[in-house]
């Protein structure tokens, strides 16, 4: 790693920098989500003038962009002047305006953080996510890693992502293989004896008893688009609670890992692979 270039302010840390095979990073230690730098700091971490950095502002301002409301705020820093330590009122800036400013500024350091800025937006639109795998695997205090787990279990036990693993392990099946009728059998199966486990009701006991029309939304929990279809009124797992789906997702996430596992060791599944559930 070469070339550090770190702005700290009172409120985080960004560090822009360029490793060794020359592509840039951008790390960020973050104060209550966010980081607040002050022109000065914007200058040093992009290394251009705070007289570039005030245009760009101006300029991000004016376009809209962003709204000075939720972006600056004013501060009492500690300056020395001579022989006396004075507080005066210093304007700081948000991540976002941070981020604005790297995507206006010319400058070395600019060009280095809109080619890290671009290799991960790039990553993003083609993968669906983007993950800092060093940061998570070396965490520094208090990190996102646990709401990281709820929002890949709840991806794992979305109906169409279970469905489309319980095929892909039906496909490895000696006696199921190429028997669609039979995997959205074992699949209804499943998803019937997880509800149960949960709620100690079936998908049907679920509907009926929880399914109420006097109730906004017929008093379901969730839904796929902005207004309730059909389609949403007879799915079960739409009228459970917070806790409910919590527990639900991990009922799943232990079945895949468990049904993957096996289905590794044995690379085929056997036939009394329903016996699993």
């Amino acid at each position: 790693m070469s070339g550090p270039n770190d702005a700290a302010g009172g409120e985080g840390e960004l560090v822009l920098y360029a490793t060794d095979d020359g592509r840039a990073q951008f790390f960020l230690r973050a104060e209550g989500g966010t980081v607040w730098l002050t022109q000065l700091e914007l200058a040093e971490l992009f290394q251009t003038t705070v007289a570039n950095v005030n245009i760009h502002i101006k300029n991000v301002l004016a376009e809209g962009e962003l709204q000075a409301g939720a972006t600056i705020k004013s501060s009492l820093i500690v300056r020395t002047e001579g022989k006396r330590q004075i507080q005066r009122p210093v304007k700081q800036y948000s991540l976002e305006m941070v981020l604005a400013v790297g995507y206006r500024v010319r400058s070395p350091r600019g060009v280095q953080f809109r080619q890290w800025a671009t290799a991960h937006l790039k990553e993003y639109l083609v993968k669906g996510f983007v993950l800092d795998d060093a940061r998570l695997k070396d965490p520094v205090g208090w990190d996102y890693f646990d709401e990281l787990l709820r929002r890949i279990r709840d991806i794992r036990a979305s109906e169409k992502r279970f469905y489309q693993k319980v095929r892909a392990l039906f496909a490895l099946s000696v006696d199921y293989r190429d028997h669609v009728e039979l995997a959205g059998q074992f699949f209804a199966e499943v998803q019937n004896k997880m509800l149960f486990a949960v709620t100690r009701q079936t998908a049907a006991e679920i509907i009926v008893q929880r399914a109420d029309p006097s109730q906004p939304n017929m008093a379901l929990t969730a839904w796929r688009s902005g207004c309730v279809r059909k389609t949403d009124v007879i799915v079960a797992k739409n009228y459970l609670n917070a806790e409910e789906i919590e527990h639900l997702n991990r009922i799943v996430t232990l079945f895949l890992e468990f049904a993957e596992l096996r289905t590794q060791q044995r690379n085929i599944v056997d036939p009394e692979f329903e016996t699993m559930v």
